[in-house]
């Protein structure tokens, strides 16, 4: 049976917004029904081994726990911190290398109690997805040591490191600064929400591998240039982050895989404009070793709103049948559904 690794879900937001994790997507809860991810839906689906990430919101609704103030770094980081507490209490302990091939990146022991975690949840790395929780770059190494191994320096509004895909901004000086502790302690940078001056600026900041964790082809959603319809990767992104050896994760949003109205809230993409984004990238890269998936299930948008025929993560094979329709061998298939997130992300302990 087919393992995966999802880049991205975000698990302790879903917890956070009362969505029961133990429960099967009927009757689980909380937002954004109805619902693809839970631990049982998981676990059937054989989603494995995931990036989970640490979502907080800038000036967000008042009444959600992911959000802070705009530039209160104690706010954000007691809202981070809430979150990682949740990912501390489900975790068994095991042991990663985060980012292969930064040989300065140590062993990670990730802590927590075995009896507290469920036994269908899969085995996560933590993401942060915003860095607005990280008080300042001297606080990384804290986060690092608690399982941090990937951070997004900004989500769609600008963070107090660098602008986000909803603006035009660059990095920070207090960015660059967490740019150069990230590479000093072997922390991946994620691009996934950065705007395109943060991401040319980031590409000059720092020599180290980046990656997109749930990110489209921007050539095929339209706005296919620099600063238009920044929440997705244009060409010249995706060979950049394909010549550092970074991997990028196919994003099931809908809205994501497809040119829609901004007000077309009920048309579903198909799992041919999934396989259309992935040979895009693959066609760029010129091999298949830097495709993987990051469905961001959930993610502030419904199971309706993933393709049609995907409505739970055991619909996953599907994406994997249509691959293979067009050809593409099992290794390579396994290289997209698993490998090519283990491979950089240093995961060790794989049995799949």
């Amino acid at each position: 049976m087919l393992h995966w690794f999802d880049a991205h879900l975000d698990l302790a937001y879903l917890a956070e917004r009362g969505r029961d994790l133990t429960l099967p997507p009927e009757s689980c809860g909380g937002p954004d029904l109805p619902a693809a991810v839970t631990f049982p839906a998981l676990h059937e689906g054989n989603v494995t081994h995931c990036l989970a990430t640490i979502f907080t919101e800038a000036d967000g609704p008042t009444d959600q726990p992911q959000s802070y103030p705009a530039d209160d770094a104690e706010a954000a980081n007691v809202a981070g911190r809430r979150q990682l507490a949740r990912y501390a209490h489900w975790h068994k302990p095991h042991f990663y290398r985060a980012a292969a091939g930064l040989s300065r990146a140590p062993a990670l022991p990730v802590q927590g109690g075995p009896a507290a975690r469920p036994e269908d949840a899969p085995d996560f790395l933590i993401l942060i997805e915003g860095a607005d929780p990280i008080l300042d770059p001297g606080d990384l190494g804290q986060w690092r040591s608690d399982g941090v191994v990937a951070v997004g320096l900004a989500w769609w509004k600008r963070s107090r490191y660098a602008g986000g895909n909803g603006s035009s901004l660059g990095l920070t000086d207090l960015g660059r600064e967490l740019v150069r502790e990230m590479d000093r302690l072997g922390v991946l940078h994620d691009a996934s929400h950065l705007s395109d001056a943060a991401f040319w600026e980031l590409c000059d900041a720092s020599q180290d591998l980046i990656f997109a964790s749930h990110s489209n082809c921007r050539a095929l959603v339209g706005g296919g240039g620099r600063f238009e319809n920044q929440r997705h990767l244009h060409d010249e992104q995706i060979q950049e982050i394909v010549r550092r050896g970074g991997v990028i994760g196919l994003n099931l949003y809908s809205k994501f895989l497809r040119p829609l109205a901004a007000d077309d809230t009920t048309t579903r993409a198909s799992i041919a404009d999934c396989v259309a984004h992935i040979e895009h990238i693959c066609n760029l890269a010129g091999g298949r070793a830097n495709i993987g998936l990051g469905s961001d299930m959930d993610g502030g948008f419904s199971a309706a709103r993933m393709p049609e025929g995907i409505n739970h993560p055991r619909d996953l094979v599907k994406i994997a049948d249509a691959l293979a329709a067009r050809g593409w061998s099992d290794a390579d298939i396994r290289g997209f559904a698993f490998e090519n997130f283990a491979r950089l992300l240093g995961v060790t302990n794989c049995s799949a």
